[in-house]
């Protein structure tokens, strides 16, 4: 190179690769580093678990809603939608859907708002909260069809408690579990009852979770305890309450114990007949498996649906 010839620096041509796959490669090297390798391996049991006794039988349901097959049947026949053709033709399906989305939008929110002020209420220095909380987490601890079959008995019009109560005060006792108005309310109280101390328990540590100098600082600057709750409980709340908001949601659509044990197979009038006791009056009583399936894919549709709703819109909100 001459001293009159200006240097030129030479300088790499622009990656012609798409972005895309510079981070699939970096999220390949991250899955490759000794770490990550090891967190898999501890993850592989639990796989393999999720594998054999929730995906696999996911699977089999879509297959088996697009054949005819009970037990016993020799051959296998595909039938395509058919089953599905003749579900959203069933009256008794559309009944159970019903009775579903009622329990649902009654127990969610109830549920969730009594669970929060049970969790306020033992988040503060009172006596005796430690035996409070236990006593509200108790019901939790003991079996859906136990509990279903304590309070048939409590809401006998015979031999009950709930009838002698009645009579003591001169009220009239109701059969509240065979009249088909009051059924599905006597399920509904029976599972805001045993579910309250479940969601006060993670409310209750989403609560201990939130730093007291946010508190402090609140205060400092005037605001009452409304003020507090809205601009500092509840924001930092938000993640516990996604959560436990979208269990209650899935728990809710699986209703089968106390309907099932509390009422005469799906109450008096299919009253109280949700969409698992339906599913199994028809695969397990009548063995048509595929009908079955067909009716659970639809629930497993309808509960994925409203997860990703409900994940979606809060997210958003957190973002504006």
């Amino acid at each position: 190179m001459t001293s009159g010839q200006q240097a030129t620096t030479l300088r790499p041509l622009p990656d012609a690769t798409p972005q895309t796959s510079s981070r699939f490669g970096d999220l390949w090297r991250e899955m490759n580093r000794p770490q990550a390798r090891a967190g898999y391996l501890f993850l592989l049991p639990s796989l393999i678990v999720l594998a054999i006794f929730v995906f696999w039988p996911i699977i089999q349901s879509f297959i088996l809603s697009l054949q005819n097959w009970t037990f016993g049947a020799k051959e296998v026949e595909w039938i395509g939608l058919a089953n599905f053709e003749r579900m959203f033709a069933d009256p008794r399906m559309w009944g159970a859907l019903k009775n579903t989305l009622y329990y649902a939008a009654i127990v969610v929110p109830v549920g969730l708002l009594i669970s929060l002020l049970l969790a306020l209420g033992l988040n503060e220095r009172i006596p005796g909260r430690t035996v409070l909380r236990a006593a509200y987490f108790l019901p939790v601890i003991a079996s859906f069809a136990i509990v279903a079959i304590v309070w048939k008995f409590l809401l006998n019009p015979d031999i009950g408690q709930f009838a002698w109560w009645f009579k003591q005060i001169g009220v009239p006792t109701r059969d509240w579990l065979r009249d088909a108005r009051y059924a599905m309310s006597a399920v509904i109280m029976v599972s805001i009852w045993k579910n309250i101390g479940f969601n006060m328990v993670i409310l209750l540590a989403g609560l201990q979770g939130i730093p007291d100098v946010y508190y402090e600082a609140a205060k400092v600057d005037g605001a009452n305890r409304w003020q507090r709750f809205r601009y500092v409980t509840m924001p930092m709340l938000k993640s516990t309450w996604i959560f436990v908001l979208v269990i209650s949601v899935i728990a809710s659509f699986q209703v089968f114990d106390q309907a099932w044990v509390m009422t005469p197979r799906g109450g008096p009038l299919f009253s109280t007949e949700t969409m698992v006791t339906y599913v199994y009056y028809q695969g397990i009583e009548l063995l048509d498996i595929s009908y079955a399936s067909t009716i659970g894919v639809l629930l497993f549709v309808i509960v994925f649906v409203l997860t990703l709703i409900q994940l979606r819109v809060l997210r958003f909100r957190d973002t504006q």
